[in-house]
Parts: C-alpha cells; structure tokens; sequence
C-alpha cells in the first residue's frame, strides 16, 4: 500500500499537477476527504468533487477536520418548526415567528414559547403575552431559544435565565443525519416491529408501567398514521426496547428511546434506529431530526457512533426568581 492508498476516507490536502507554463509546472491544491482507485484519486472539497490522475498527485498529507459550519438562522427554524409539529401540544399559538405551547405541563419543549425568530411586538411585550399564557394554562413560564441566535440574547438581555433546575435538561443538542446513512446491527434475536399506535407494552416501557395522562397521550399519539410506535421483543416475547418515530414533511423524528437494563450494549438501540428510518423512507423521508440533554452522555455516544451530528443547540431561559 503507497501513502496514497493509507490516506483513503481521510481528509487530506493535496498538491497535483494541472499544467506548463513557459517550461514550468502548474500546481493546484484540493483540500476535502479522499477517495482512491486504480488510476485517479478524488478529493470530496467544499466546491465539489476533483478528479486527478495518481501520476499528477505531487503532495500530499491528512488535514484535521474542517471546522463544522454554524447552520443559518432560517435553518434553525425550520428545524425547530418540525420538531414541534412532531410534538403536538394541546394549544399552540402564533405570535409572529414564536409559538406559544402547553400540553398540560408535559416536557418543556410542549410547554411555553418556542422562539426561533421575529415575535412581531417589542420584546418587552412578547414577553408579557408568554406569561399570561402560560399562566393561562397553568404552567410555568419559559422561553425556548436556539442557542447564540437573536433571540437568545434578547431575551437574556431582559433578565431571563437558564431553567437550570429543570431535570431533563435545559440545554439541548438537536443531531441530525441523513437515512440513508442508518443502519442497523446484525439480527439481535429481537423482533421489532412499526404498528402506528402504541399497545400497552409501549406504554408501559416508557412510562415505568404507569398510564399515559390525556396531555401524553396528545402528544405522543397523534393517531393519524404520522407515527410508529416501534417496539423490540426478545424470543420470549417480553418488551425490550421502543422509540416513537415521526414523519413531517421530508423529516424523520425520533424519541422516546428506551431498551432495558438487560438488554443494553447489543446494539437493539442501533436496531430500532434502523427499522424506524427503513418505515419513514417508505413514507418520503430522507433526514432524521432528534433532540438529546446535553448532560445525557450516553446517548449522545450512541448518536455520534451511528453517525448524527449536531446541527444546532437549544435552551430553555425562564424569568429570575
């Protein structure tokens, strides 16, 4: 094997040969993951793919990663809208580019005002409509922003704080990837299967066998073909894993990941990933979208290694005591 053909799948930046000019060399450089073949070599660079005979290769050596590029502020948006709409809340209303939401105090994210962009009114007053409709609803109020945008530093500018307190996590990392990148372990043993409304064992897993509330129940069971409910089973038939996957638009959400105790460290995580991206591309998805605590360590391991990456992060500021 030559350097080349040891640098393959690696970021590299090489110097080829393009030309003459007056009896001397012309060089050209390319920067971006490598490909090798027989012939040529190809270098995957920001402006497209670059094609070079192995003979005009003169340089070449790996190159760290390039610096992940910060998503547009439309982009965050419209991420964020998605995952919203794949969250039902029980009221959810407009006040210009926020939306107001409560759902019976279940999860942050379904509970006060997400706000990726414009409101319409002074923040002073924007502000003012979110407290009296989350007191309204009878829940707390907060303000859920993308991370370094506008709106963040708005509405921190306005006093409020970090919902430190709030034990599912108040800073949030939102990953996505695309599906077709989504595969699956060797079989496990599992049987895991997609119905499009949860049994009792799918409720009973998630919520520690206790009963969904109505607020849970809109929420997670939109019931209108949107959503699986994918559930593994051992051999035996026992529940050993679930996640509730979502399609909007060209999107596939996921949540509610769960395997139990006994059955961890055998890839049934990465298994229910996989069914649930092979239902949602036979339904036109082509990306999935989920959203992970930042303190939650072990998911976030189990996102990178199957190939997530983070797009954007979020975090949940509520008024000082």
């Amino acid at each position: 094997m030559d350097h080349l053909d040891s640098l393959a799948g690696l970021r590299v930046s090489l110097r080829h040969r393009v030309g003459d000019r007056d009896g001397r060399p012309l060089h050209s450089d390319a920067v971006g993951e490598l490909t090798v073949g027989a012939d040529d070599v190809t270098v995957a660079t920001r402006r497209g793919a670059v094609r070079i005979s192995r003979s005009a290769v003169v340089a070449v050596r790996a190159v760290p990663p390039a610096p992940p590029r910060r998503a547009s502020w439309g982009a965050v948006a419209r991420l964020e809208e998605l995952c919203a709409d794949a969250w039902p809340a029980l009221a959810d209303e407009r006040l210009g580019a926020w939306r107001l939401r409560a759902a019976g105090g279940y999860t942050a994210r379904a509970n006060g005002a997400l706000a990726p962009g414009d409101p319409g009114l002074p923040l002073p007053a924007a502000l003012d409509a979110v407290r009296a409709f989350c007191a309204a609803h009878g829940i707390p109020p907060r303000v859920t922003v993308p991370v370094g945008s506008p709106w963040d530093t708005a509405v921190a500018r306005e006093g409020w704080v970090l919902d430190a307190g709030h034990a599912a996590g108040a800073e949030v990392a939102v990953l996505v990837t695309e599906l077709r990148r989504v595969d699956g372990p060797p079989d496990g043993g599992w049987t895991i299967t997609t119905p499009d409304r949860p049994d009792d064992d799918w409720w009973a897993m998630g919520l520690r066998g206790g009963v969904p509330t109505a607020a849970q129940r809109h929420v997670l069971d939109p019931a209108d073909g949107s959503t699986a409910f994918v559930l593994a089973r051992d051999a035996a038939g026992s529940a050993v894993g679930q996640l509730r996957a979502t399609v909007v638009q060209d999107h596939l959400h996921l949540s509610w990941l769960e395997v139990v105790p006994a059955a961890r460290r055998r890839g049934l995580g990465t298994a229910l990933m996989a069914a649930a991206a092979g239902w949602a591309r036979t339904r036109g998805a082509r990306f999935g979208v989920l959203q992970v605590a930042l303190h939650n360590t072990g998911a976030r391991a189990l996102y990178a290694g199957t190939g997530w990456t983070e797009h954007h992060r979020y975090r949940h500021l509520v008024p000082p005591a």
